[in-house]
């Protein structure tokens, strides 16, 4: 890994993408500096720090307490990118533009865009109430009402447009994936200052050394299992019965074998995202009932509070149903057998069609088990680790390590593919040289 960035930066092309995407980065950070007009982000901060803002803001990297300019970040085009994924497998029309190349999957970029910004203004107008029903959330000059909710509003609906557009420059011009690289970015950049208060709680002696220890363990153990868990995938064999015409006119020889890899975890993190925006809408109900009914909201904030057991029981149910949704959306192993049928692949020892589809149901349902599982440990053994060792200044969230791990080997992976590509271009370059010095 160390290797790869350092040959990087020995290449200018790659040099100058790299330096690129960090310099976007930092803007990131620094505009999650700026607090909201009209927000008294102290007060917010240190009143919400855990409860139902913390909780968010723990997704959204940390922003979101101190709701600063960038707060939403891109929480909103996540929504967004997962809905219209799921929609277009179901609507025809959405299906079929994802079918046209380069221009479909332009307009469904642009339609994410503009769902994102529709539900990023949703949920803007719905913090901004909250900020205003509470007047020591608003800085001093301002006055709670309809102009301060509309200039927040306005705010966090820019701030998601400029988001998105750092993310798509990183994504065209320097290394990875932008919107993920800016969402470990937010992660990572809480690291630092939860390290150093529970340094300070080690040297209060409000927790000994060997809590440390295990917390340290805990986190590489999760590292691990992460890394080995992320790269894990079952490898169908595939054999092909004819030749296949090749793109210059070549042929692939019949009976030639490769695989059909299908990965442990094919949903990622996204059936923990959307088990936690679950579990949010009674703490928001209760939020809004706080004076009708404040016997509700005693219940919810005792019995569906972060770390408590039913919480954790009906987070784990979630995480497996939205597991198998995801999955069951996501690979069809229908399209797949067809797909199969109309190249000449055949799985060795399954008859073409319907019992391949069959096949390939039951083995994508087994995995989905293991990854149902496997995220629902990941999410728990945090609670659990933290619970066990009472170390609550650093929010260690599965989720978090997840996401880090997982955009951490793409963007290697997207580097050494760069390297290999300027290493082929440079050995073609100088043989054509070569060539040229002979004749």
């Amino acid at each position: 890994m160390l290797r790869a960035f350092r040959d990087a930066f020995r290449i200018p092309d790659l040099q100058r993408k790299i330096v690129f995407t960090l310099l976007l980065l930092a803007v990131y950070r620094l505009g999650n500096t700026i607090p909201t007009p009209g927000v008294n982000s102290a007060a917010l901060s240190q009143a919400n720090s855990g409860g139902l803002f913390g909780l968010i803001s723990m997704i959204s990297g940390g922003n979101l307490s101190q709701f600063s300019i960038f707060a939403l970040g891109v929480l909103p085009y996540i929504t967004a990118s997962i809905v219209i994924q799921l929609l277009t497998t179901t609507v025809p029309a959405l299906e079929k533009l994802s079918k046209e190349g380069e221009e479909g999957r332009k307009k469904i970029n642009q339609f994410t865009r503009y769902a994102a910004v529709g539900l990023g203004a949703v949920q803007a107008t719905f913090f901004a109430g909250m900020i205003n029903a509470n007047p020591s959330y608003i800085a001093v000059g301002w006055e709670p009402g309809l102009f301060t909710t509309m200039v927040m509003v306005l705010t966090q609906v820019a701030g998601i447009a400029f988001t998105m557009w750092i993310g798509e420059r990183i994504t065209e011009v320097g290394i990875g994936n932008g919107i993920s690289l800016i969402i470990t970015a937010g992660i990572i950049a809480n690291y630092p200052r939860e390290i150093a208060a529970t340094a300070a709680l080690l040297r209060n002696e409000t927790i000994s050394i060997l809590s440390i220890v295990a917390f340290i363990v805990a986190i590489l153990i999760t590292l691990a299992g992460i890394v080995y868990v992320y790269q894990a995938e079952r490898r169908v064999p595939i054999t092909y019965a004819r030749a296949r015409g090749g793109a210059a006119g070549e042929a692939r020889a019949a009976g030639r074998a490769t695989w059909l890899p299908i990965k442990v975890n094919q949903a990622g993190v996204i059936p923990v995202i959307f088990a936690s925006a679950a579990l949010m809408i009674p703490n928001l109900i209760a939020s809004a009932t706080a004076t009708r009914a404040p016997d509700v909201q005693a219940w919810i904030q005792t019995n569906l509070s972060f770390g408590q057991p039913l919480y954790i029981l009906l987070e784990s149910l979630l995480i497996f149903g939205f597991t198998y949704l995801y999955n069951s959306v996501q690979f069809d192993p229908k399209r797949i057998a067809e797909q199969l049928r109309e190249g000449g692949g055949f799985i060795p020892g399954v008859r073409p069609g319907q019992p391949t589809a069959e096949f390939l149901g039951s083995i994508s349902s087994r995995l989905s088990l293991w990854g149902a599982l496997f995220l629902v440990v990941l999410t728990i053994l945090p609670q659990i680790v933290q619970s066990a060792t009472n170390i609550s200044t650093f929010q260690l969230s599965g989720t978090g390590l997840l996401i880090i791990v997982g955009v951490a080997l793409e963007t290697l992976k997207q580097l050494e593919a760069q390297l290999t590509v300027r290493r082929y271009d440079g050995f073609i370059s100088k043989g054509r040289i070569r060539g040229r010095l002979n004749n």
